[in-house]
């Protein structure tokens, strides 16, 4: 957009926008004509699935091919009599259930009834201990995507409800669940838009005070909605990508976030540009032009953040990033073309009723931006101090981490599915919610062999195995399934934990009971959350890494300077830990949550990232063009009060749009909502207008290292006061400027080996880690941080800086520690370390 050519002939008049912003309006209808609803290519299921290759998959396969009729969808009906005589109700209940489900007017995909009535064998796993509740399992065929299938589970659920008399009734199973899946998504994307419209036009209303230019950035919005759901619509139907309703409800609050700050940037830059050039299509055209580069660079970080997602091997993950990358590039082509043309074409007319030169005048910036400024250049390093020891206060929030697989503890609304289970674990035990299948495959035919009874006898002795239903054969007679159910909440991290063990376990029995080079896989949830848990792991670890250089990347090509990517990535991962922080401790320590759902933290730090250095790069970029006129410490001044009100407005709206995810009734959504609104506010009020500027202040013409400002300095400048925390006798000492960047690097170096230690920690030990390398660890960089306090003290001395700047070393050298200290917090709490012994006595040497 930086051809002169180009711009004219976009925006050289209103008949030239008005052709812009036709061309768009037709796209927009063309496509809705040809494209498919969004609604009926959308994929829920996968998102919640590991990846294909790992054992719980192979489990499920071979469930599925070997033992007929397990592709049915079971319904669990949870019946709990009343009454001083609850087993006889209950049983009453279940007999008129079962004879309701078992004639000829039983619901649609309906396949059979299995119950204390038709299967009286199974009455031990059918019946409470106390024989107060019993289940019903109700094998239903069809896709539970269906609306029909749908449709006959709330039959099921009526049909229950009616025939149960005075017991308490909940229909649940993967049947239920996921029909209630669909219940509590439905509606919630019109809510989400009407909320998010309403709430960005009342802020783009207080923002503009114009009626016409607040209506701008919707309509841009909403052209470019239309044509990235349609084009994601087409390409979701044929296959190249994946888009669930979880992606869909996200894209929403992104396109208004992203939209609307885009608008904002180039709006404001038009007003400025009106002070000096009177022509409205000239002055468009150059204030597109001088945003070009921001704006597309934050275009390009976004779009390349969502691409990142790709080399995830986790579908939740996989999935995600196409769909909006395709949203943010079909925003930023509606945000330099149909933004300015439509804003051309209404001519004065969008600025009233406050007219033309009060728009103008407002884009000089608001006085308290120029206080704001005063106050950084006046105090660098207590600005700086204070924004940082606020971060690691609210990353604190880290040390309650943990993390939930459970679905149905993420509706934030009733279901009767979740009622179900509380039933089922209040009646029969924790386990019974959600059995694992353990597969034992054998080279032999093992239809007349006793090995498959001995097998299931030993697996009643492994640990955590609260009961092991009769061994099924499977078709082949080399296949035998076993239905283990543990004395543990199936969705918790040590029932994750306990896979392992169970396999273990499974290949020592198998080999005990004469059945050599057996195979063993264990499918049910608890090992799909444990290996959708591994796959997250390892995804987020690349993702962290991929981002970081990609934005790095970036900012090193945008600023041309290989200092200035440095610190500002470093505020950025700032900004994320105290985010994290904050949204664990408001969700899971005040609200209750189980956990952060997990795939939320890398959702926060991908889109946090992402959209947080934009706001580094708008003021950054302009920091760069002051330059040319204005040595440093005015420059970065001059940046900030010209920035300080569109960005704050920007990253306002872009926090609003965000927090209406909180209205969803998902956990996730909720969680992910939160975080984002919190993120961006700190880094809209506080990183952005404080820390950054005052790190650039303090660094001066190193601020852009190896880049140095080109603008002579005058002659006779104006000293400024000295800072309360300068250097009283820095320019007395010789080779104290040595020192300093010799400090600065061993600083650096200490950051570096400290972040390698804790990626290498992370993909080396853990899960097999063990006492002697978490202290080999902790000594390594315990050594580390004494010597990194040690120069710092040292430094402090030689060069005679006073406690100020002494502070903001001080609080830079803390962090690395107390990231370790949050870190083996958060793996112990989620069992990614071993938990320290109970008994503190030492183990025998052998």
């Amino acid at each position: 957009m930086n051809s002169p050519a180009l711009l004219r002939c976009l925006l050289g008049s209103k008949k030239r926008a008005a052709v812009v912003v036709a061309f768009w309006v037709l796209i927009a209808g063309l496509l809705a004509g040809v494209a498919p609803a969004l609604e009926s290519v959308e994929d829920n299921a996968s998102a919640n699935l590991p990846p294909a290759a790992p054992d719980s998959m192979k489990a499920r396969d071979l469930v599925r091919a070997q033992l007929p009729g397990q592709d049915a969808t079971p319904a669990i009906i949870v019946v709990r009599g009343k009454g001083t005589d609850a087993a006889k109700s209950a049983t009453q209940s279940v007999a008129a259930i079962t004879s309701a489900l078992s004639g000829t007017s039983r619901p649609d995909h309906v396949v059979s009834v299995v119950s204390t009535v038709t299967a009286p064998d199974a009455a031990a796993e059918l019946v409470s201990q106390d024989r107060g509740a019993q289940l019903v399992i109700v094998p239903m065929e069809g896709s539970p995507s269906d609306e029909s299938f749908q449709n006959a589970v709330d039959e099921v659920r009526a049909l229950a409800s009616d025939r149960a008399g005075p017991a308490d009734v909940a229909v649940t199973g993967p049947a239920g669940i996921a029909t209630d899946t669909v219940k509590v998504f439905s509606g919630g994307d019109k809510v989400l838009l009407l909320a998010t419209v309403v709430l960005v036009l009342i802020i783009l209303l207080a923002i503009y005070r114009s009626p016409l230019m607040a209506l701008v950035p919707l309509l841009a919005v909403g052209v470019a909605m239309r044509v990235a759901e349609t084009l994601g619509a087409i390409l979701a139907d044929a296959g190249v990508i994946t888009v669930s309703s979880q992606t869909a409800s996200i894209m929403t609050v992104l396109l208004f976030g992203v939209g609307t700050d885009y608008a904002l940037i180039i709006t404001a830059r038009y007003r400025e540009t009106l002070l000096d050039e009177p022509d409205r299509a000239r002055a468009m055209q150059a204030a597109v032009r001088r945003t070009a580069e921001s704006v597309l660079a934050s275009a390009s970080t976004i779009v390349l953040a969502m691409f990142a997602l790709l080399v995830a091997v986790s579908p939740a993950l996989h999935g995600f990033g196409p769909y909006l990358a395709l949203g943010v590039a079909v925003m930023a082509l509606v945000a330099f073309t149909f933004i300015p043309a439509l804003v051309l074409l209404l001519g004065r007319s969008v600025f009233w009723p406050g007219g033309v030169d009060k728009a103008a005048e407002r884009s000089r910036g608001a006085g308290i931006w120029h206080g704001i400024a005063a106050l950084v250049a006046r105090a660098p390093v207590k600005v700086a101090s204070a924004v940082i020891a606020l971060l690691v206060v609210l990353s604190a929030g880290l040390l309650g981490y943990q993390e939930s697989f459970n679905t149905l503890s993420g509706f934030r609304a009733a279901t009767e599915s979740e009622h179900g289970q509380h039933l089922i674990r209040e009646e029969f035990g924790p386990g019974e919610i959600a059995p694992s299948t353990v597969v034992v495959h054998s080279q032999d035919n093992l239809r007349s062999s006793p090995a498959p009874a001995d097998i299931a006898t030993a697996l009643t002795d492994a640990d955590h195995v609260s009961r092991v239903a009769d061994p099924r054969m499977g078709k082949d007679g080399k296949t035998v399934f076993y239905d283990v159910i543990l004395d543990l909440d199936p969705y918790s991290s040590k029932a994750l934990d306990a896979i392992g063990p169970l396999k273990q376990a499974t290949q020592s029995a198998a080999q005990a009971a004469g059945v050599q080079d057996a195979t063993v896989l264990i499918g049910g949830e608890t090992a799909q959350n444990a290996d959708i848990r591994s796959a997250l792991d390892r995804d987020t670890t690349l993702i962290v890494l991929l981002v970081l250089a990609i934005v790095t990347v970036v900012l090193v090509l945008l600023l041309r300077s290989l200092l200035a990517p440095l610190y500002l990535v470093a505020t950025l991962l700032l900004s994320f830990l105290a985010t994290l922080g904050a949204t664990t401790f408001f969700t899971v320590t005040v609200l209750g949550d189980d956990g952060i759902g997990n795939r939320v933290t890398a959702y926060i730090f991908v889109f946090l990232v992402a959209l947080g250095v934009d706001y580094n790069i708008f003021i950054m970029s302009r920091f760069k063009q002051e330059l040319r006129t204005q040595p440093p410490a005015k420059a970065i001044t001059a940046a900030l009060t010209r920035t300080g009100g569109v960005i704050s407005s920007a990253g306002l709206i872009l926090a609003a749009t965000f927090a209406v995810l909180m209205t969803q009734p998902i956990r996730e959504l909720f969680q992910f909502g939160f975080a984002m609104a919190c993120g961006i506010l700190l880094d809209t009020f506080l990183i952005r207008p404080l820390l950054v500027p005052a790190i650039v202040r303090l660094l001066g013409n190193r601020a852009l290292w190896p880049a140095r400002p080109g603008t002579p300095t005058p002659s006779t400048p104006t000293p400024e006061p000295p800072s309360a925390d300068a250097p009283a006798a820095q320019a007395a000492e010789p080779g104290s400027g040595r020192l300093l960047r010799a400090f600065t690097w061993i600083a650096v170096i200490e950051a570096c080996t400290w972040a390698g230690l804790l990626v290498g920690m992370y993909l080396k030990y853990i899960p097999e880690t063990t006492e002697l390398g978490v202290r080999i660890f902790g000594t390594l960089h315990g050594a580390a941080f004494i010597a990194y306090v040690f120069l710092t003290v040292l430094v402090a001395i030689r060069l005679k800086w006073r406690l100020g700047r002494t502070t903001i070393f001080a609080l830079l050298a803390a962090v690395p520690p107390f990231m370790t200290i949050a870190f083996e917090i958060w793996a112990r709490r989620t069992g990614r370390l071993p938990q320290p012994a109970a008994d503190p006595s030492p183990t025998p040497a052998l």
